[in-house]
Parts: C-alpha cells; sequence; structure tokens
C-alpha cells in the first residue's frame, strides 16, 4: 500500500500551534481468500454454482437472509421491512421492501441514482421463466407454482418470439413501490426460504440487462455490499465495497450459551458493514501451493485442503504448531454432499430394466466409501445415507438402504445374475448381449479428483469392472452434464436453504437436465415429490421423505458418497468468522487487523 508523504510547509505559511493534524485516512482493509474452482460467471438467473453463487451472493440482495451466528438458522430482514407475511393457505405471500436502498452506480442508469423497487424482483422472478436465458433455476422457480409464469413462458416458446416482460400477471405484482406479491397456485409452506437466497433471487434491475445484454454475465450491478472491480477469468477476482451500499451494522443473535458467537457480538455489534473494503480471490486448483499460499500469509481465511488436513487438524483438534502462530481453526459438519450420478439415458448404465438397474446398484456396492473417507477426505466427512444433507428437513443419520453398503460379493451376484459375465477370458466382464462394457466418468485435473477416481477404479476392479475418467475442466463437464452426453460423473452439492426436499429434486422428472443431471423420471416419485411440496413440515411429510428417498435407493439413479467436515482455518487477524449454513455471503462482516497483518509479514 502506498503511504501519504507529509510536507513541511515554510514558516510563514506553517499552521498555527493550536490546530490539530489533518487525520490519516484509515488503510484500505482487504480480505484475500482462495478458490479451488474457477467461477462460471456472476449473472444470477445463469449460474448456481458454488463459486460463481458465493460472489453473486456479495452483490445482490434478496429481501431476506440468515443470521449470521445464530444455530439453529434464523431468517432476518436483508432488504425487506418487514417478515414476510402469507395467507393461512401459505398461497399469497407479501413482503415489504425498505424504501431508499439503491444500486451500485453504472452506465446502465445514465447517471441516474437508481432506488431498489418491487417491480424489480418481479422482473428478476420472470427473467427464469424466459427461455433465452436458459436458466439452470428455471425448474425450482416453476415448481413453486407462481400462477401465470409457466403460461408466460409458454407462450414465448410457443410462438418463438421473445419473452414478454411487460405483460402482468396474477401471481407476481407490484402492489405499490415498495410491496411484492406472490400468489401460488399450490401451498407453498416454505416458499420464504426462496426469498433468503441472494445467490439466486437477488434482485436485478431490467436497465442494466437490456444495457448490457449478451454481456450482462460480465457486468453484475446490484445493491450488495460489493461490486466487482477486477475479472480475469479463471484466474483473479476482485470486489471493492459498494458506494452506494445502504446503512448496515454488524449484528446477529447466537445463542445465549454460544460462548464464541456472544463474545464475537461483543466485539463487532455496532460496527458499520462491510468491514473489509476490498476482497480478493485467487483460484487456486492445486491443494499445495493453495495450503501454502495460507501458510505464507498470503492467503487470510482457508479451508484446509484433504491432502493436509492431518497436518492441520490431527484427531480434529488444530495443530499446535499452528496454535502457537496465533491461527484459528474451526471442524464443523456442512451441508453439502458428494455422489456420483449416472446418466438414465445412456444406453450403458441407463434405462429402468432390471439388467441396468442391477448394474447401477453393482457399482453402488462396489463403492468403498469408508476407504474413501480415510484415504480421500481424511476423516473429514461421514457416509451420506441419502441426497439429504445435514440440517435440513428430511435428513436422518440412521436412514439406512443398501445403497450406502460397501459389498463387494453382493455386487459380483448381482452381475452374474443379469449377465454381466466375463466370456472372452479377459478379466472384464462384458454387457448380457455380449458387447463390450466400459463404464466412463467424467472427472477433473485435481489431486482430489484423481484420489477418488484411483479408489473407484480399483473397487470396480475387484469385481470385474472397467472404467476410464475423462478428465476436463469442471466447467466443461457441468455443460456436458446439461446435455446429457456425461455416462458417470462424481460431484457434490451444498444445500443453500434448510428444506431437504431441494436435494430431492435431483430426482425430480420435470428438472431433467436442469438439477436433476441424472435425468431420473419415476411417476410415483414425482407424485411423493409435488405432494412434500404441498405439506406443512411434520410426521405426514417426514413419511413422504422416507419414501422418496427408498425409491432413490431402489432404482439407484445416484450413488450418495459422504456428508463433509469443514476444517477451516483463518489468520489471527481475522476477526467475526463463523462458518454459513445456507447462505454464501459473509465476506463483509470479516474484519481485518491491518497493523497485525503487516506486523505478521516483517
Amino acid at each position: 500500500m502506498r503511504r501519504r508523504q507529509t510536507l513541511a510547509l515554510p514558516a510563514a505559511l506553517a499552521l498555527p500551534a493550536a490546530a490539530a493534524p489533518a487525520a490519516a485516512p484509515p488503510p484500505t482493509k482487504v480480505l484475500r481468500v482462495a478458490h479451488p474452482v474457477a467461477e462460471s460467471g456472476f449473472d444470477p438467473v445463469r449460474h448456481n454454482d458454488l463459486y460463481s453463487a458465493t460472489f453473486i451472493a456479495h452483490i445482490f440482495d434478496a429481501p431476506y437472509e440468515y443470521d449470521h451466528l445464530a444455530r439453529p438458522v434464523r431468517l432476518r430482514l436483508r432488504v425487506a421491512a418487514a417478515m414476510p407475511e402469507s395467507s393461512a393457505d401459505f398461497r399469497v405471500w407479501t413482503v415489504r421492501l425498505t424504501p431508499g436502498i439503491h444500486y451500485a452506480d453504472d452506465a446502465a442508469f445514465a447517471g441516474r441514482r437508481r432506488e431498489l423497487t418491487a417491480q424489480d424482483y418481479v422482473y428478476t422472478f420472470k427473467r427464469f421463466a424466459d427461455p433465452a436465458t436458459r436458466s439452470p433455476n428455471w425448474t425450482t422457480v416453476d415448481e413453486v407454482r407462481i400462477v401465470g409464469l409457466a403460461a408466460l413462458r409458454e407462450r414465448a416458446l410457443e410462438g418463438r418470439r421473445p419473452f414478454d416482460y411487460d405483460t402482468e400477471i396474477a401471481g407476481l405484482r407490484a402492489l405499490d413501490r415498495y410491496t411484492l406479491q406472490f400468489t401460488l397456485e399450490q401451498p407453498r409452506p416454505r416458499f420464504y426460504e426462496l426469498l433468503a437466497m441472494s445467490q439466486t433471487f437477488g434482485a436485478v434491475a431490467r436497465e442494466v440487462v437490456e444495457f448490457y445484454g449478451d454481456r450482462i454475465d460480465e457486468h453484475p450491478v446490484g445493491t450488495g455490499p460489493y461490486r466487482i472491480v477486477e475479472w480475469v477469468r479463471s484466474s483473479r477476482i476482485a470486489l471493492e465495497r459498494n458506494p452506494n451500499y445502504r446503512t448496515v451494522h454488524w449484528d446477529a443473535e447466537p445463542a445465549p450459551d454460544d460462548a464464541e458467537g456472544q463474545a464475537m457480538l461483543a466485539r463487532l455489534r455496532g460496527r458499520r458493514l462491510p468491514l473489509v473494503d476490498r476482497v480478493e480471490v485467487s483460484v487456486i486448483d492445486e491443494s499445495q501451493p493453495r495450503w501454502l499460499s495460507f501458510l505464507n500469509g498470503r492467503i487470510d481465511v482457508a479451508a484446509v485442503p484433504l491432502d493436509f488436513a492431518q497436518q492441520a487438524m490431527p484427531a480434529g483438534r488444530l495443530a499446535p504448531n499452528l496454535a502457537r502462530r496465533g491461527i484459528q481453526g474451526w471442524r464443523v459438519p456442512v451441508p453439502y454432499t458428494t455422489f456420483s450420478y449416472f446418466n438414465m439415458r445412456h444406453p450403458v448404465v441407463g434405462g429402468m430394466a432390471p439388467a441396468q438397474i442391477a448394474l447401477r446398484r453393482a457399482i453402488s456396492l462396489a463403492i468403498d466409501i469408508e476407504r474413501e473417507i480415510q484415504l480421500v477426505y481424511r476423516g473429514l466427512a461421514v457416509p451420506a445415507p441419502s441426497l439429504v444433507p445435514p440440517y435440513c428437513s428430511g435428513y436422518d443419520p440412521q436412514f439406512h438402504t443398501e445403497a450406502a453398503d460397501h459389498d463387494p460379493a453382493r455386487a459380483q451376484a448381482l452381475l452374474d445374475l443379469y449377465g454381466y459375465v466375463d466370456r472372452n477370458g479377459d478379466g472384464w466382464r462384458e454387457r448380457p448381449d455380449g458387447s463390450p462394457l466400459q463404464l466412463e466418468f467424467a472427472t477433473e485435473t485435481s489431486a482430489l479428483s484423481r484420489q477418488i477416481d484411483e479408489l473407484t477404479a480399483k473397487s470396480l476392479r475387484a469385481v470385474g469392472l472397467r472404467a476410464v475418467f475423462k478428465p476436463a475442466q469442471w466447467q466443461e463437464n457441468m455443460k456436458a452434464a446439461r446435455a446429457g452426453n456425461l455416462m458417470i460423473w462424481f460431484l457434490g452439492s451444498s444445500a443453500d436453504r434448510p428444506d431437504g426436499q431441494d436435494a430431492l429434486s435431483r430426482l425430480y422428472g420435470p428438472e431433467a437436465g436442469a438439477g436433476n443431471l441424472a435425468r431420473f423420471e419415476l411417476p410415483s416419485f414425482d407424485a411423493a415429490f409435488r405432494r412434500m411440496s404441498d405439506l406443512p413440515d411434520g410426521p405426514e411429510r417426514d413419511a413422504l421423505f422416507r419414501q422418496a428417498k427408498r425409491l432413490a435407493a431402489v432404482y439407484a439413479p445416484y450413488k450418495p458418497h459422504v456428508n463433509l467436515l469443514a476444517a477451516v482455518v483463518a489468520h489471527p487477524w481475522v476477526d467475526g468468522y463463523r462458518r454459513p449454513v445456507f447462505w454464501y455471503d459473509i465476506w463483509h462482516r470479516l474484519d481485518i487487523d491491518v497493523a497485525a497483518r503487516n506486523a505478521a509479514a516483517h
């Protein structure tokens, strides 16, 4: 950082002795973090990957958010003036916004200071329905059944004409400048959860979208605490505080017995957000340079790479050498599930015939999850009983099906029974019709991917199944997955709301090709899924969760792997960190002691 020089004045111009010298400006506070995977873009309607969502959530504002310290999680106001109001049947939801909230300045506004209005949310939700956006989140919006929205989309599809943003629909209205109302076709008791997802449903101004057109992905303009000032794709992203950000002070409601949270609250409460002026994010895909960047003080807070988990937190406790440096460490469960999916339309592993179901179940039985936890995750994971992650409704650590077992003998018996046998004596099984059987796994080039690939290949080799692994960039694999061009792919998903039904949408037929990358379609599952959407939380809905998870185990379009435990470390000059649960925006709540960091650097 360049320091301002102080120049001596001639005696004749010297200030009176009583005058105080001008105060030096406070040092710029910069938070430095690293991502292991590159972002794909910054338009909320087009992207739902974890790393893009992290940036988006700091730029855009949904009406609500979750308390930074409260556990269990608690909804709180963000740009809304009051908590959401719902009708008795959960079909009509009304949201009142706080006046005087403004977007970051941008050329799209032609020099005007642009206020956030209810109409911005009307436009934002309509964008998901516009076929031209090809939004992977459309099915999430469609599932809540906003009256008239799907019909508006269908008219654009049928007429092959531009989506009509100006037609008013009954289900999505701005009652006045600051009052937004949703009317739904079906009861949706948890609709408010969508209204706390800034990474997806943060307000976007129509002028910005129309001004930038196809380049909107590169020009995110929101009302959130930060704006992007530098973007070197897949390498470096810098955000700086939004000068138009409203007056917001650090506050939270930790539990009375939460000593860490109460101490954090005492230190930071009342401070104006954002606490740091700039956030610099480096994309470092390899774990060793990422970990060394943290140890050398070039990264302030970091998730511990799995390769170094035992060094950083042996037996789940911060290593003494790190503790002596004042480094902070946390090891906590996170709502994150890893899984492999099978393309249900692929001629080898897809389909609902008994032999194809048997092949998928045999592959699942062959994979050794406990070995994966010890060798790959270094103990920082537990077996996933289903796709539903911890902290979510429908999660039950006691739920158990064959999908969670490692049983090579049963896998071989299934394969033998359905005709997957070695006919030519080369040591590899063929398909029931005698044609070669080769399992193709999409993968990435990271160390984590390579380790999982090696274990998977070894597990499958033990039951006579040949596997090949085709590496590509994550974004390329996602594009291919959405197009239906992959056979099998291992990936993970982090929950962004408390309702576990969102995880089960990966099996919901209408989401095929979007959230449902497996393209699984089963009428009985879809019926249970739709019924779950209508019901409030309770025993009847819990029973539907169990039914849906059993169907998933029977037909095996996915193989659940693990639920992760997060190991996070931060240098002593970082304050305010707590691992988020269903949200992505914490950077503006963290503080940096610049003097302490500078001292450590010398």
